[in-house]
């Protein structure tokens, strides 16, 4: 069976901006390597540890007005959640300086059962109202052991499928396929994290869910591109790589963009309407849905280009060409 021809529905030179491109990509790779030891990241309860302090209102609360609470009793960057009923929230404390019950010992160690509770009783004081009156329903600390055997668990993670994606993309394509594809996803994760350096907004576990969720979908953009030019190159042999790559990518704008467009409309919806434990999940994903749709456009050919790709990489392989030989 003859292989079917799929013409553009658009005809822009792609490939005309490789270098500029290339360029711009390892630009923001360079700022966001550099953020990670001038600016840190912010990491989040998960992984540092803290107090726990969980309360029961009267009436629905107020999630903004406890957060401001806090902040004015000294408590920065608390964590503040409903859990169950709208009327019980889960109130998340770093180790404070200084403040009792909230400095966990030097090796992690949980803190003394009074200071606990005294944490809770400052919490509880700067929360309540005689308006909403609230309880203690629990105090306890939270060590970061949990979120840091996740954390590396989620590092190991990132290496298995990352090897895997080089394995099968290798085996299906070929080598130079497997790097450029492996770089742009590489490039995305990185770019993500680097945004969470720079704003030091708070980077806990579901964040890094939402970033190897950003992963998986760069990935898929970069195959999709990458097996229209394998179909191209079978069918259009004759063209020049810079010609079969600047049409593939034009093939598959279309479908790309209309996958972005709902997929970024679906987490813009969780960044909304989720709630504050979703949001920074749901932004961690916007902008890597965004970040990956132009790097499949702009940088994922284009380091095919740069890694001296030729007609015999693209070609199909020894098998497939034995099975157009027999064919009459």
């Amino acid at each position: 069976m003859p292989i079917e021809i799929v013409k553009p529905n658009t005809n822009f030179d792609f490939m005309r901006l490789r270098v500029a491109a290339v360029a711009v990509a390892t630009l923001l790779l360079l700022v966001a390597i550099a953020a990670f030891p001038l600016r840190g990241i912010n990491f989040a309860l998960d992984f540092t540890g803290g107090t726990l302090v969980e309360l029961t209102f009267e009436k629905p609360a107020d999630l903004p007005a406890i957060r401001g609470a806090l902040e004015r009793a000294g408590y920065e960057s608390a964590v503040v959640q409903t859990f169950g009923a709208s009327n019980e929230v889960a109130v998340r404390l770093r180790p404070q300086g200084g403040t009792a019950g909230a400095q966990p010992a030097a090796d992690g160690a949980e803190p003394a059962k009074s200071a606990i509770d005294q944490t809770a009783d400052s919490v509880l004081r700067a929360v309540s109202s005689p308006d909403n009156p609230a309880t203690v329903k629990r105090s306890d600390f939270v060590g970061p052991q949990v979120g840091k055997e996740l954390a590396e668990n989620g590092l190991i993670a990132v290496m298995v499928v990352a090897f895997g994606f080089l394995v099968y993309i290798s085996a299906r394509f070929e080598w130079k396929f497997a790097v450029a594809a492996i770089i742009t996803t590489m490039h995305d994760v990185v770019l993500v994290v680097g945004w969470f350096s720079l704003t030091q907004k708070e980077f806990d576990l579901v964040v890094l869910a939402g970033i190897l969720s950003v992963m998986g979908f760069s990935i898929n953009d970069t195959i999709v591109v990458f097996d229209r030019v394998r179909e191209n190159f079978r069918a259009l042999h004759k063209l020049s790589p810079v010609e079969v790559l600047n049409r593939s990518v034009n093939q598959t704008l279309s479908r790309t963009i209309l996958t972005s467009v709902v997929a970024f409309l679906t987490v813009l919806a969780l960044y909304l309407y989720g709630g504050s434990s979703l949001e920074l999940m749901a932004e961690s994903q916007m902008i890597g849905i965004v970040i990956g749709t132009l790097s499949s456009i702009f940088v994922a050919c284009p380091l095919l280009l740069l890694l001296g790709v030729q007609k015999q990489d693209l070609l199909p392989k020894a098998r497939d060409l034995a099975e157009l030989e027999r064919r009459p």
